[in-house]
């Protein structure tokens, strides 16, 4: 079920009363622009305002409030909409019919899961590839936004009526791969008191000794027997799968799972590099020089490595950049598979990658339009007021799956979502576990679990609580706040999808809770003196209950029926 927001329904009604103005021959033909809605900041303005007179005035040479007052007339008639006003300068205001409003509510609750689905997206084929963290070491509370961020995006995504892939990619090739076989490699010879030097650039992190450890035992002197090459190359894709396999039950535990995991590895060894080599040559976007080989686009300030030197890098299989793999990417995503629009979640810090992966798009021929790229901000960790470093390079780090034991799941999920992606997150690990409606996600699941508890209530005083009572009798100013709020879903979800911005899901969320906790303490909800109003009321926390189970199941986070 799809739902059009109402702003673009009463929209959609104010454009016909242009239209219809301009038949009657009360204004003059012209293009008729889009027209902008948004609620009103002020109740005794209606529900809902647009200026689309003012943009007009220039065009008619007239007034804005004169044209508001002759297209007022002409909007059409409907269940909705109780009253058409005119304000200065010239806003066209509609106040919602109170009756219609308490409708919605079996409406609302008819819809379940899909209440808010829109159809932003028609059937357009998405992939959101995220996290995506080098399989060299475990996952990082720095990769937690990421996730949060990237699997948010895809399930609003699908609720704005896209097809969504999520993918993780792999990078398994080039030079940190070696480095990880390497360090592995040193430490696995430790244990049977064997020296090899440990890499320059290696990972110095205990887990490095735990695979280390692992793999002596499994595996036995094996690794000291054969050639230094081949055993560095097979002890890192023995650790990476070690590390996936981390990973992907580390992300499980927050409840992220892909759709795909494409591998780096796998360009090189299917010769689609090659190809993507040789598309760039025949452009004239490839040059030799220093010993590399480097591209070259006009858009571009500088030349990119695609090929280092062999003197800077003497394996083979470490030369190929970045870039090199991104281009191979790109055509893997949007020709190979088809995908309409391939998005990719990076933190800020890759910002200069972008306009390099662009101009290879382009230099293959592919529309630089259908890679999107989301950049967001890094988490501060904070514990009692004091940032918690970390550094995977260093070994001094937190991992995702220490946090998510502190913490739990759910408070990772909203919180890295409470904040737009272009500014720092602090993370309050204090906070994240605070029984108070000081935690956002606390004060979110309470509302759905005071919800569950009024239902449980009003059964143990003889009423059915799935029986529907009358949503007429809905006419307390903070019922119909309810319901307001509730028809704003699928608004939310439109402008969610189309500004690829998860983070409105918890705005909204936050403040649906508080619009059902000031129902609850404006109106009676279960009073057996009052059995039909009981009902009424009953439909309603039903619904709410509903709409706040969709908005949480968005961000990823449980909607408990007890705390």
């Amino acid at each position: 079920m799809t739902n059009l927001p109402l702003r673009e329904q009463l929209a959609e009604l104010i454009r016909a009363g242009l239209e219809r103005a301009q038949a009657a021959g009360d204004l003059p033909a012209f293009d008729i622009p889009d027209v902008p809605v948004a609620p009103s900041r002020h109740a005794n303005h209606g529900d809902y305002g647009s200026p689309v007179c003012l943009g007009l005035a220039r065009v008619l040479r007239r007034a804005p409030l004169h044209i508001a007052e002759t297209v007022a007339p002409h909007v059409p008639e409907s269940e909705m909409i109780a009253e058409v006003t005119v304000a200065p300068p010239g806003f066209i205001n509609v106040a919602l019919d109170q009756g219609w409003m308490a409708r919605q509510a079996s409406v609302i609750l008819a819809a379940g899961e899909t209440w808010g689905n829109v159809a932003a997206g028609a059937s357009t084929r998405v992939q959101v590839e995220f996290v995506s963290a080098n399989p060299t070491g475990p996952i990082t509370v720095g990769s937690a936004r990421n996730a949060v961020i990237g699997d948010a995006l895809a399930s609003v995504l699908e609720a704005g009526g896209y097809e969504v892939a999520r993918e993780y990619y792999v990078n398994d090739a080039g030079a940190k791969v070696r480095s990880f076989g390497g360090s592995i490699l040193s430490r696995y010879a430790d244990c049977f008191g064997a020296s090899i030097p440990f890499p320059e650039k290696g990972y110095p992190g205990d887990y490095v000794t735990t695979l280390a450890e692992r793999l002596a035992e499994s595996a036995g002197r094996r690794y000291l027997d054969i050639d230094r090459d081949q055993a560095v190359r097979e002890v890192a894709y023995w650790g990476m799968a070690r590390v996936l396999e981390q990973i992907e039950d580390d992300l499980a535990h927050l409840h992220i799972h892909f759709d795909t995991w494409r591998h780096e590895k796998d360009f090189y060894a299917e010769g689609l590099f090659d190809e993507m080599l040789d598309k760039l040559r025949a452009g004239g976007y490839v040059t030799e020089y220093d010993g590399a080989t480097w591209f070259q686009h006009p858009d571009l300030e500088k030349d990119a490595v695609l090929i280092r030197s062999a003197e800077v890098v003497p394996d083979p299989e470490g030369r190929p950049t970045y870039l090199a793999s991104d281009v191979c990417y790109l055509w893997d995503k949007l020709i190979q598979r088809a995908f309409d629009r391939a998005i990719y979640v990076w933190g800020a810090d890759h910002h200069g990658d972008v306009p390099r992966v662009q101009a290879a798009a382009q230099a293959v021929g592919v529309d630089p339009d259908r890679l999107i790229f989301v950049l967001y901000q890094m988490v501060t960790l904070m514990r009692g007021g004091e940032e918690v470093r970390m550094s995977k390079s260093s070994g001094d780090f937190v991992t995702l799956r220490e946090l998510i034991d502190e913490v739990g799941p759910d408070p990772i999920r909203f919180m890295m979502l409470t904040r737009t992606m272009d500014v720092t997150l602090d993370f309050d690990l204090d906070l994240a576990v605070e029984q108070s409606d000081r935690n956002p996600v606390y004060y979110v699941q309470y509302a759905h679990t005071r919800i569950a508890g009024v239902l449980r209530k009003a059964a143990e005083e003889g009423f059915d609580p799935q029986t529907d009572g009358d949503p007429a009798l809905l006419t307390h100013p903070t019922e119909l706040d309810l319901i307001r709020k509730m028809l704003a879903l699928p608004e939310i979800i439109d402008v969610a999808a189309r500004n690829l911005a998860p983070h409105h899901l918890t705005t909204y969320a936050t403040e649906l809770a508080a619009q059902f906790h000031a129902f609850y303490r404006d109106c009676r909800i279960v009073d057996a003196a009052a059995p039909e109003l009981t009902r009424a009321r009953l439909l309603l926390a039903r619904a709410a209950k509903s709409v706040l189970a969709r908005v949480l199941h968005l961000i990823g986070v449980d909607a408990p029926e007890r705390m």
